[in-house]
């Protein structure tokens, strides 16, 4: 059987999922960060799924969001989008580092997946976190200077001011490039990665993705399987069935 626990871990609300059999076991790990404006409750599916096949699987709450949400809405949270990225990747080392005090992970089997923001906080993080053997970007995109530029450049246009100083834009900006996979590739470091992405995403556009993904293609040279792109010719900005049932396949393979 599977169970659900709702914890907290250095204070950061989080869901826990494993078979209950296993539970004080020592599990291959996998992380589900959520997308913009969801929570950690909203995958569930994905969670009870790689928790039946042997993974301890967490789901955070990212700040502003969930039981951490603080009532920021419109374009309130969306100049937070940048915190919320930057904050979640510090929170995932903290995370990691609680379960394996606790010795209830194998810290040579720990994965990384994500929605949208989750996907783009996954591919971050692969620029911080060596223990990451694993991962599956659903919608997510790399580009975070590139994406972080145009923002600031649209915003204007729209009659909205960028609540920031060019001090703390210069250094937001610099936060990015630290964590941007596209200027660090390398760091990839051939670890098995899938992409999934529906061409008609209107929220986080598909060529982007699709366009690091062969530019990281020579990397795999070597390894072709440990890197897939699962383009869906119909799908917008919601993971198919398939693109579900593909994460867990990419995890017990690799992970």
């Amino acid at each position: 059987m599977v169970i659900i626990e709702n914890k907290l871990i250095r204070e950061i609300p989080v869901l826990e999922v494993a078979r209950q059999e296993k539970k004080e076991d020592r599990l291959p790990f996998v992380f589900f960060v959520h997308g913009f404006t969801s929570a950690k409750e909203h995958n569930l599916h994905y969670a009870y799924l790689l928790a039946e096949k042997g993974f301890r699987v967490v789901l955070p709450d990212t700040v502003f969001h969930g039981e951490r949400s603080n009532g920021l809405t419109g374009n309130h949270l969306n100049f937070r989008l940048w915190d919320i990225v930057l904050n979640t990747i510090a929170e995932l080392g903290m995370i990691k580092e609680a379960y394996e005090g606790e010795h209830l992970i194998n810290p040579d089997r720990i994965g990384l997946v994500g929605t949208s923001m989750g996907g783009i906080i996954t591919l971050g993080a692969l620029t911080q976190y060596e223990w990451i053997k694993a991962a599956v970007s659903l919608m997510g995109m790399p580009y975070y200077e590139k994406f972080a530029q145009m923002q600031l450049e649209e915003l204007p246009k729209h009659n909205i001011e960028i609540p920031l100083s060019n001090e703390e834009i210069s250094d937001l900006l610099a936060s990015l490039r630290e964590r941007d996979i596209s200027l660090q590739p390398e760091k990839l470091c051939g670890r098995p990665l899938m992409f999934w992405h529906g061409k008609k995403d209107s929220v986080v556009p598909y060529s982007y993705t699709y366009r690091f993904y062969e530019n990281i293609q020579p990397l795999y040279r070597d390894a072709h399987e440990k890197l897939r792109f699962i383009s869906d010719e119909q799908a917008g900005h919601k993971v198919s069935r398939e693109g579900v049932l593909e994460t867990v396949k990419w995890f017990e393979v690799h992970l």
